[in-house]
């Protein structure tokens, strides 16, 4: 970027001919960001914001860290594409070192570029190598934008999409703060929700079902943490009735939640993961699905009728083999726990004691949400479920009290997400933590007791 760029000039030029994603165009406005490292970006004028969102929850390693930048310099010298046919070293080592964090006999790896191509081809290999149709998901879930996973996808986002004939079934998963089961406590609600999905699974027919699709921990559908017992006995049902258990981790996977995989705090071992996001920061975009040895003797002399052009390109690995290895270096799976357990969770807490607008806070490592209310007693929602406009104006303006500060939220419906980088310094997290304290003032104004 030369030195006489404007942000006046890059917004312009933006709204002239950038279409941006889930945004009615007339009524956006784009920050023009001039640069970004660590966990911080800033704009043309100096403005500096506390990435609080890790953009979209998905720079793990922070912004511009100089090893995973370096990388891709140097693969770039080297050798930039290469078709996916091809045995690539950079390519080989990133599968080796993605398989040796999943769990079980996870060894072998399908590249995509994103988290919806690898949802859409876990589903795929499910229904291949079961030779069923079906696959479950949650209501609140989100698992991407393109055709089948945007049906698998719970949220609103899915509606003007939803062709009612993609084979997905919803159902209700455990949040035991809105109960859909009437649970007062967690092992009420995971036996009620696990008999709820068992009933489904019946109801369903076994036999038309292949896959059950969960987000290990709900991700912008809320930070649900699975009650204990939840997911082993999902995985239970699935094994009962020889249906593909998959999790989607491309949200709460590569340090998020304090571990490599999310799995690994609950010992579930399923038969797919999707992955993507914090692979390697989004640095290069790139995605895939980690396949059970069962499933992959499936098409050992079958072909997969699957691929991509840019299936494990050669900057995109570069970039998630240098952030794998700078993760295990530098320790930022554990800093996310730490930071987690030690700052975030305890600052979450004290701030819920001070305001009447928090509702809950829940979350680990690196991955927390502040969910909202009007009536702490009733637990009404600062916002209606999928508000717009006028009725969404109390979230807009504790939005932009919080922009007005400094910190960059991850705001959705009624809740405010915690999701710095899982590089975050304790100064950092005490920083955002101090900034949305203040901000919060702004949403306990349309509380009862405002």
């Amino acid at each position: 970027m030369t030195p006489h760029v404007t942000g006046a000039a890059v917004k312009a030029a933006d709204r002239a001919h950038v279409f941006h994603s889930w945004s009615a165009q007339a009524l956006i406005d784009p920050l023009a960001v001039a640069g970004a490292e660590g966990s911080y970006f800033w704009d043309y004028d100096g403005n500096r914001y506390l990435d609080f969102a890790s953009q979209l929850v998905n720079t793990n390693i922070g912004h511009q860290h100089p090893k995973v930048v370096a990388a891709i310099q140097e693969q770039a010298a080297r050798l930039c594409t290469l078709a996916p046919g091809f045995a690539v070293d950079v390519r080989s080592e990133a599968a080796r070192l993605i398989a040796e964090r999943t769990p079980g006999d996870l060894d072998k790896i399908f590249f995509t570029n994103g988290g919806a191509e690898a949802v859409e081809n876990a589903v795929r290999m499910a229904r291949l190598h079961t030779g069923r149709q079906k696959v479950l998901s949650t209501y609140r879930s989100y698992h991407g934008a393109t055709a089948a996973a945007i049906n698998l996808t719970g949220d609103p986002r899915r509606w003007p999409s939803d062709t009612a004939a993609a084979g997905v079934v919803h159902f209700w998963g455990p949040y035991l703060y809105r109960s859909p089961f009437h649970a007062t406590t967690e092992a009420e609600e995971c036996e009620r929700a696990l008999a709820h999905l068992a009933d489904t699974i019946v109801f369903e027919g076994p036999q038309t079902i292949a896959a059950i699709i969960l987000e290990t921990v709900p991700g912008t559908a809320g930070i649900m943490t699975p009650p204990p017992g939840y997911l082993a006995g999902v995985r239970e049902l699935c094994d009962r009735y020889g249906i593909v258990f998959v999790l989607d981790e491309v949200m709460s996977g590569f340090g998020r939640t304090g571990t490599w995989f999310a799995a690994e705090h609950w010992g579930v071992t399923p038969d797919l993961i999707t992955f993507a996001k914090g692979v390697n920061s989004g640095y290069v975009p790139l995605g895939g699905v980690a396949i059970s040895g069962a499933i992959a003797e499936t098409f050992a002399t079958r072909p997969y009728p699957g691929g991509l052009t840019y299936s494990g390109h050669p900057l995109a690995c570069a970039a998630a083999v240098a952030t794998i290895n700078a993760m295990e270096e530098e320790g930022i799976v554990e800093n996310a726990a730490r930071i987690g357990e030690d700052v975030i969770g305890p600052g979450l807490a004290a701030i819920a004691e001070r305001h009447p607008s928090v509702g809950e806070v829940r979350g680990l490592g690196a991955f927390w949400a502040v969910e909202l209310v009007r009536d702490q007693a009733t637990r009404e929602p600062l916002v209606p479920y999928n508000a717009a406009g006028a009725a969404n104006a109390p979230m807009a303006e504790f939005a932009a009290a919080c922009k007005a500060t400094g910190l960059w939220p991850f705001v959705n419906m009624n809740r405010t997400h915690v999701v710095p980088p899982c590089t975050v310094t304790e100064t950092e997290a005490k920083e955002g933590l101090a900034l949305l304290d203040a901000a919060l003032e702004v949403a306990d104004r349309h509380t009862t007791a405002g």
